[in-house]
C-alpha cells in the first residue's frame, strides 16, 4: 500500500488519470460538493486513477487540517460480551452461560478508567453487548458511578443499538433518555452500529440490529442536544461500492443540518472468527485498495463538512494506517489500551498502542503529532525546538498547547 504514498505528485497523477476522473477531482478541488454519480465513479477506480484520488484526497486534507496527525489517549471498557444480538459480522458477543462469557462490576470499571486516567488518558470509550435482562437504566448508573469518581474523564460511549435499547427498557422518550445520560455525564456517542446504512445489507449482517431510520433519529437527535457522536462505516464484507457512496453522502446530509459528527472512520471487515465469513456469505475482508479507496473517497465526498477522517490501527495495522494517512485521513484514532472486540473477531494488530509509538510513527510519515481531546480540541503538540539528553542528543517533547 505504501507505494501510493509520496511517490507520485497530484499533477503527474493527474495526467495518468481518465480525464473524467480528473475532471471530478478538480470539481473537489475547487471546493465543490459532488454527487453520487461523481461518487461511483471515484469508487470504482483502477490503479491509475487511484494515484489521482489519493493525490487529491491528500491535498484537500492538507488544505482543512495542515500536516498535523492527531490521536487521543484512551482506554477502551468493554464492560460484557454477553449479547443476544447475533450479528453475523461479530466474533465477540457470548451467550449467557458461556465459559468466556463475563460482565464486569462498575467497581472494576472504574478501577480500569482509574488506572487509564493515571496513565494520562483523557477519554474512556464504553461500549458492551446486550444481554437480554439488562437494565434500562444501567448506562446512566455507570456514567454516575464513572463521574463521581473521575469528573475530569470524557466519557464518550454507548452506540446507537445500546441507546435504543436503553429506550425500549426504561419506555422513556429517546429524547429525555438522552438527556438523562448527558445529565449523568455522557460527553459524546461512538457512531457505531452503522455498518452499512442500508437495511438490505443490514438484514444480511443482523437482521436483530436496528433499522437505519432509527441509527439516524438517534444520531440526529444527540446532535440536537448538543451531544456530539462521530460517525462509522464498515467495508469488505457483503456490500457493493455504491453503499459506500450512500452511506457517506448521507452522513454529509446529516451533517449539513446538525453538525454534530466530530470524525469519520472507516473500519475494514475483520473476517477469520466471524460466522459471516464462515458460512460463505461474505468476501475475506477488505482489500488493500480498498481501504485507500474508502478513506480518500470519504475526505473527497466529505469535504467541508466533516473534517476528520481517522484510520483505524487496529483493523489496518501500521502500514495500512500510515498508508491512508497519506490518502486523506488525518487522525490516528486511540491508544485503546484494552480492545476486545476487534481482536474477538481475528484483529491481528494489538490491543493497546502508546503514545511514544504513535508519535514515531507520524513522525516518521513526514508529519506533526498532536494529542486532541475527544472532541478534537488540540491539547499537546511536538515542539519543533528539541531538548537534549544527557549525552547532548535532540528529543522530541510533546508541549501543551491548549486545555479542554
Amino acid at each position: 500500500m505504501l507505494r501510493y504514498a509520496k511517490e507520485t505528485s497530484w499533477e503527474d497523477a493527474a495526467r495518468r488519470a481518465s480525464p473524467a476522473v480528473v475532471s471530478i477531482l478538480e470539481k473537489a478541488l475547487s471546493g465543490a460538493c459532488l454527487t453520487f454519480e461523481d461518487g461511483m465513479q471515484l469508487a470504482s477506480v483502477d490503479a491509475a486513477n487511484l494515484d489521482a484520488l489519493v493525490k487529491a484526497a491528500d491535498e484537500l486534507r492538507r488544505r482543512a487540517v495542515g500536516d498535523v496527525i492527531t490521536y487521543v489517549v484512551n482506554r477502551n471498557l468493554n464492560f460484557t460480551n454477553v449479547c443476544f444480538v447475533g450479528c453475523e459480522f461479530c466474533g465477540f458477543s457470548r451467550g449467557p452461560h458461556a465459559a468466556d462469557s463475563y460482565f464486569h462490576s462498575n467497581e472494576k470499571l472504574i478501577a480500569k478508567a482509574r488506572e487509564a486516567a493515571e496513565c494520562g488518558a483523557t477519554e474512556v470509550c464504553i461500549q458492551g453487548g446486550l444481554p437480554k435482562d439488562l437494565n434500562g437504566f444501567y448506562y446512566r448508573d455507570l456514567l454516575r458511578d464513572i463521574k463521581r469518581a473521575l469528573p475530569r474523564i470524557h466519557v464518550h460511549a454507548f452506540s446507537p443499538m445500546e441507546i435504543a435499547y436503553g429506550v425500549e427498557k426504561t419506555g422513556l422518550p429517546l429524547k429525555e433518555y438522552l438527556l438523562m445520560l448527558k445529565q449523568e455525564g455522557l460527553g459524546s456517542i461512538p457512531g457505531t452500529a452503522a455498518e452499512i446504512l442500508d437495511d438490505e445489507v443490514r438484514s444480511l449482517l443482523s437482521p436483530n440490529k436496528l433499522k437505519v431510520a432509527m441509527w439516524v433519529e438517534i444520531i440526529r437527535t444527540a446532535h440536537m442536544l448538543g451531544i456530539p457522536t462521530t460517525s462509522t462505516m464498515m467495508y469488505g464484507h457483503v456490500e457493493r461500492s455504491e453503499h459506500w457512496v450512500r452511506h457517506i453522502l448521507l452522513l454529509r446530509e446529516i451533517q449539513m443540518e446538525t453538525h454534530g459528527f466530530t470524525e469519520f472512520v472507516p473500519l475494514g471487515f475483520i473476517h477469520p472468527k466471524t460466522r459471516l465469513y464462515r458460512i460463505g456469505k461474505s468476501r475475506p475482508g477488505y482489500a488493500e485498495d480498498e481501504s485507500l479507496i474508502v478513506h480518500a473517497l470519504a475526505r473527497v465526498l466529505l469535504n467541508g463538512y466533516i473534517r476528520n477522517i481517522q484510520v483505524s490501527w487496529v483493523k489496518l495495522g501500521f502500514e495500512g494506517s500510515l498508508a491512508c494517512l497519506n490518502a486523506g485521513a488525518n487522525d490516528f484514532g486511540g491508544t485503546l489500551m484494552e480492545e476486545s472486540i476487534s481482536k474477538a473477531a481475528g484483529a491481528m494488530h494489538g490491543e493497546y498502542v502508546s503514545p511514544g509509538q504513535l508519535q514515531s510513527l507520524i513522525l516518521s510519515n513526514g508529519r506533526i503529532p498532536a494529542e486532541r481531546s475527544t472532541t478534537y480540541k488540540i491539547l499537546r503538540t511536538l515542539d519543533a525546538d528539541r531538548e537534549h539528553d544527557d549525552r547532548g542528543r535532540g528529543v522530541p517533547t510533546m508541549r501543551a498547547t491548549a486545555a479542554d
